[in-house]
C-alpha cells in the first residue's frame, strides 16, 4: 500500500450496491430497448468484420458523424468509453498540485473523486437550499475568488435534475479563466444544449453520452465537443483504441436513426411529468422539478426506511441522502408506464398513503 498516494487512500471509492429486483429504477437508464431490426443490422456488420483487427486509430468517420449530429467541427470531437473516460482525460491534462476545480454540490460524485486523485483542490458551491437550483451569482463569485483551472457543471444536474439556461452558461464561460466543462449527459430530456456556444467560447467543453437517451448504457459510448486546440490536448490523456468497433458501430447506427429515438425520449418526458404530478399529490412528499429522466423527492420518513419499503415491494430506487443538502432525499429513474405505476404503488404502500 505504501506506493499508493495517501490522498487516494483517504478517498472513498465510487461504488454502487448490486441489488437484484424485479423493477430497476436506480441508475437513470433508458427502459426502452433499441428496435430489433437495428440490432440485427449491427450484428450482421459484426459477423462480417474481422474481430482480430484493431479499430481505426482515429475513427474519423464516426467523429464526423458525431460532429454533424451536434453541429460542430470534426477536429473538435473526441469519443470515449463513456463520457466518464473523457471526464478523466480532461482532469488528467488540467489538474495537479496547486490547481483548483470548481463544482456545485450536490452533483455527480466522480468530478470530485477524479479531481482529488489528480492532486487538485476542489472548490464547492452549493445549489440554492430552497429549490436545489443553480446559484449562478455564487458560482461566478467563487470563480472570481478562486480562479479555477476547470469549472464542471452538470446540466441537467445529477441527482437533482436542475438545469442551466444558455444565458447562465454564457455568464460562467465569460467569467471562467480556465475550462468550463458542461456535462450534458441528460440534455436530450430537457434544459438548454450548449452546442451553440462552442464557437463563441473556446474554453467550453461539452460532454454527451449515448448511455441515457441513446439506450447504450451497456456499450459505454460518450463524446465531447471542444475547440480543436483543446480537443488535441485532451486526446493526449485518452487511451489509444479506447472504443471497440462494435460500440462505435452501434452508436453510429443510433445517430443515423435518431428520428426513431425521439418518440421514446418524448414518452419518457411525458411519463416524468405524470410521475411528478403523482408525487406532488402524495401527503408528506416533496418532489423537485427535473429536466432529466429522473426525479428527486423527499418524504417525512427516514430515506433508508423508504428505500427499503419500496425495495421490498419489488422496485429499486436510489437513496441519495448522503449527498450534501439531500439528507432526506431519494431519486427515482423514469421507466415504462408500468414500472412507474409499480413505483408509485410501492411508495404509497410504504408511506401508508
Amino acid at each position: 500500500m505504501d506506493p499508493i498516494k495517501p490522498l487516494v487512500r483517504a478517498l472513498p471509492a465510487y461504488t454502487l450496491a448490486a441489488l437484484e429486483t424485479k423493477i430497476k429504477l436506480n441508475q437513470n437508464e433508458n427502459p426502452y430497448e433499441i428496435p430489433a431490426d437495428l440490432k440485427e443490422e449491427v450484428l450482421r456488420f459484426a459477423l462480417e468484420r474481422p474481430w482480430g483487427r484493431y479499430p481505426d486509430f482515429v475513427p474519423d468517420e464516426f467523429l464526423a458523424l458525431l460532429a454533424a449530429h451536434v453541429g460542430w467541427v470534426r477536429e473538435g470531437m473526441l469519443a470515449g468509453n463513456g463520457s466518464n473516460e473523457l471526464i478523466q482525460a480532461i482532469l488528467a491534462v488540467t489538474c495537479g498540485p496547486g490547481t483548483k476545480v470548481l463544482i456545485v454540490q450536490p452533483t455527480f460524485t466522480l468530478y470530485k473523486l477524479l479531481s482529488r486523485i489528480n492532486g487538485a483542490e476542489v472548490v464547492e458551491v452549493l445549489l440554492r437550499r430552497e429549490d436545489l437550483a443553480y446559484d449562478i451569482p455564487a458560482v461566478c463569485a467563487a470563480i472570481d475568488e478562486n480562479e479555477p483551472a476547470v469549472v464542471i457543471l452538470c446540466s441537467p444536474n445529477n441527482p437533482t435534475g436542475s438545469a442551466l439556461t444558455l444565458g447562465e452558461w454564457r455568464q460562467v464561460c465569460e467569467r471562467a479563466p480556465g475550462l468550463v466543462v458542461a456535462d450534458q449527459a441528460y440534455v436530450e430530456f430537457g434544459g438548454d444544449c450548449v452546442a451553440p456556444l462552442l464557437k463563441e467560447f473556446p474554453n467550453l467543453v461539452m460532454l454527451r453520452t449515448f448511455s441515457k437517451a441513446g439506450t447504450l448504457a451497456g456499450l459505454r459510448v460518450g463524446y465531447c465537443a471542444a475547440s480543436p486546440d483543446v480537443a488535441e490536448q485532451i486526446a493526449k490523456a485518452k487511451l489509444p483504441y479506447n472504443l471497440n468497433f462494435f460500440s462505435m458501430a452501434v452508436a453510429a447506427m443510433v445517430v443515423r436513426n435518431w428520428h426513431r429515438f425521439e418518440p421514446v425520449i418524448a414518452r419518457i418526458r411525458s411519463e416524468r411529468e405524470r410521475v411528478y404530478a403523482a408525487l406532488g399529490n402524495m401527503a408528506g412528499v416533496r418532489v423537485y422539478p427535473s429536466a432529466a429522466n429522473f426525479l428527486l423527492f423527499e418524504t417525512d420518513r427516514p430515506p433508508a426506511e423508504v428505500f427499503r419499503g419500496v425495495y421490498d415491494r419489488g422496485v429499486l430506487i436510489r437513496d441519495v441522502s448522503k449527498y450534501p443538502l439531500l439528507g432526506n432525499a431519494l431519486r427515482v429513474s423514469i421507466g415504462t408506464p408500468e414500472e412507474n405505476g409499480a413505483f408509485l404503488s410501492a411508495l404509497r404502500a410504504t408511506l401508508g398513503a
